[in-house]
């Protein structure tokens, strides 16, 4: 089976994540894994998945290096998942490694290797540049951070099923749905009212 992996950083309302799709099914995915995770987290669910249920001979095609992972280390290792599954990764545009016969050469792991050592310092630069931003936007004054949270920002919905989820009649996840809001927002509504802010 060829199955594609495409990757964003943030949720797919904060990042497009069509343009590899449409890249994944026209170098022939059958499949899409769809993550929306940091390329150097150490947990990738959906590709997780894709190696649990791989068989082999299946093949992995994806748009770039850094949509598998921007750690290098990370990257060996997914290598070894790879060779020992014997199956085959297509970076569309760049390489093809085909380890169905159970390893790989020397010169396609020494470009995957260098390709992640590229990944994890564009990563590095980004942090930095985001950091220095950050730093020169403080310094001429400019508040950094979500707006402070008042009463009147909270969605009227919360205070209408607050009392049941105080009284232990709703869950939080019901909670949460109900009002059409993350857990972590959630949470932060709860702590402003509790705190009595």
């Amino acid at each position: 089976m060829i199955c594609g992996y495409a990757r964003c950083s943030t949720n797919e309302k904060k990042q497009e994540i069509d343009r590899q799709v449409r890249e994944l099914k026209a170098a022939g995915a059958e499949k899409i894994y769809l993550e929306y995770e940091h390329g150097d987290s150490d947990v990738k669910k959906e590709l997780d998945l894709f190696f649990e249920l791989a068989k082999e001979g299946d093949t992995l095609i994806t748009t770039e290096v850094t949509r598998l992972s921007r750690s290098t280390k990370q990257l060996c290792e997914l290598i070894e998942k790879i060779k020992a599954k014997k199956l085959m990764l297509i970076i569309i545009g760049s390489i093809k490694v085909d380890c169905r016969g159970g390893a790989i050469d020397p010169m396609t792991n020494a470009y995957l290797q260098i390709a992640g050592v590229f990944a994890e310092l564009e990563k590095a630069m980004i942090i930095a540049r985001v950091k220095s931003g950050l730093e020169n936007a403080r310094a001429k004054g400019v508040k950094i951070g979500r707006p402070a949270l008042s009463k009147d920002k909270i969605p009227v919905k919360f205070f209408q099923y607050y009392p049941a989820y105080k009284a232990g009649k709703i869950k939080k996840a019901d909670f949460a749905r109900v009002c059409k809001i993350s857990r972590p927002t959630l949470n932060g509504y709860i702590r402003f009212v509790e705190e009595g802010q």
